[in-house]
């Protein structure tokens, strides 16, 4: 009998993914529990399993488009199987008729749900094509049709490879991210378009007059960008924020830093694993901050689970070292860089990334002096850590230069009241400024 294979949860937040890589092609055959594509989730790519054996007799949705939580993708059988009823069932509902969105006024320049483009000649502004599907790049250079997913012609803007130079190995041609990995891996060289080999050529005196609006590309939502955007709204509206700064003075700490690099150069502490280390030092004085806020109650963790924020290609994810507050420095550090390859990767298992009991976001190393963070519910609190910078400082009645770091906490006011977050905060200064009490 046929199996229908649906679009699979394959984390807890996710309610869509995106067909990133079917790993078997119609007629395949298939065994159950083997892996049948890479699905795109709101947090990592995560492969899709068979659940049945037989034959891929029919792939329903393309690489580079989305589905919702359970609709049909594919069905699996036997190859000589009648499965004419499961593709009118999905032919079906593909048909069905959406909403209709009003027009836009004449003057304004429509949003299409796909990007769609033409190659630029050299001195003309590029006219647009709607012969693409929802969410691919169509472009129409001399040469003939080029389709592209979204996925791919992202890659392939970071890779600075030209897209008119590859041939797709998608459906119908489309070039896929399979076709982006192949001509990074050949070693694919920026190659300029016409137009702007052009630009460079002429004098700037000499160059054309640019009129009208500005061209522009839509790329479709990520699903991590799409959660993004759900959870802050869960957050900043319902969460009833308040923050406190504090400034601490960092020499000891970068002193200890030192010391351990000199005494052991293998062991790759950074600034960051300091603080994670006595954060969670210092939860664990404050068991009122190292909480969440439930409906009916206050739930209070007896464990510093602290997510450290990483930043990806789509947006932000917080993998999560457990028990920080049991681990050595070196542990922690050694965990941090191992969860935030595998987040940059997106081969986080949803274990590792949900569930913190508290967080951290450091913009320090990207110049960032002071910002305040978004508590990620339904944690009480996230502490936003900004650089480490010589600054003058009063010391005995005189102006000494001093490493200073500035650390804003977030906290959720239903959870956490001002005097208990300034008290944690207090806590947290005296431990960094003298990391000594880290042994004692």
């Amino acid at each position: 009998m046929a199996t229908e294979v649906m679009m699979p949860k394959l984390s807890p937040t996710m309610e869509e993914g995106l067909l990133s890589r079917w790993l078997k092609k119609e007629g395949d055959r298939v065994s159950m529990g083997e892996p049948l594509a890479e699905i795109d989730t709101d947090k990592a790519t995560m492969e899709m399993q068979a659940l049945a054996n037989g034959v891929l007799r029919k792939i329903l949705i393309n690489e580079g488009e989305s589905a919702p939580l359970g609709q049909l993708i594919a069905i699996v059988g036997e190859p000589d199987e009648d499965i004419s009823a499961l593709l009118e069932k999905a032919s079906a509902k593909k048909s069905q008729p959406r909403e209709a969105t009003p027009a836009p006024p004449a003057d304004v320049q429509p949003s299409p749900s796909a990007v769609e483009t033409q190659a630029p000649p050299v001195t003309e502004q590029p006219p647009a094509t709607g012969n693409g599907k929802q969410g691919e790049l169509v472009a129409a250079p001399s040469s003939g049709r080029l389709i592209v997913s979204p996925l791919a012609a992202r890659m392939a803007a970071e890779a600075g490879i030209d897209l008119r130079s590859l041939s797709g190995s998608g459906p119908g041609g489309r070039i896929i991210k399979r076709d982006i990995e192949a001509a990074i891996g050949e070693g694919g060289a920026v190659r300029e378009t016409a137009k702007v080999a052009q630009l460079r050529a002429v004098p700037p005196l000499q160059q054309p007059a640019l009129i009208g609006a500005s061209p522009f590309r839509e790329d479709g939502l990520s699903e991590m960008r799409k959660t993004i955007a759900r959870r802050l709204v869960t957050s900043l509206g319902p969460v009833p924020h308040f923050f406190l700064t504090s400034e601490i003075e960092m020499d000891r700490a970068v002193e200890m830093r030192q010391s351990i690099k000199d005494l052991d150069p293998e062991l790759k502490i950074s600034i960051n694993d300091i603080i994670v280390k006595v954060a969670a030092a210092a939860l664990l004085q404050h068991p009122q901050v190292n909480a969440s806020f439930q409906e009916k109650s206050i739930r209070y963790y007896e464990r510093a689970d602290i997510g450290v924020a990483v930043a990806i290609e789509d947006g932000l994810i917080t993998p999560i070292v457990r028990a920080a507050d049991q681990k050595t420095l070196s542990q922690i550090a050694g965990e941090i860089r191992g969860l935030a390859e595998r987040a940059r990767s997106r081969k986080l298992k949803p274990e590792e990334y949900m569930g913190a009991t508290f967080s951290i976001s450091n913009l320090g190393m990207l110049g960032i002096d002071e910002f305040t963070a978004v508590i990620n519910p339904p944690e009480a609190a996230i502490l936003a850590v900004g650089a480490v910078t010589p600054r003058p400082v009063v010391r005995n009645n005189e102006i000494v230069v001093r490493q200073m770091m500035r650390v804003t906490m977030s906290c959720d006011h239903r959870a956490v009241d001002g005097a208990t977050g300034a008290r944690f905060l207090q806590t947290f200064k005296k431990i960094l400024e003298n990391p000594l009490y880290l042994v004692v």
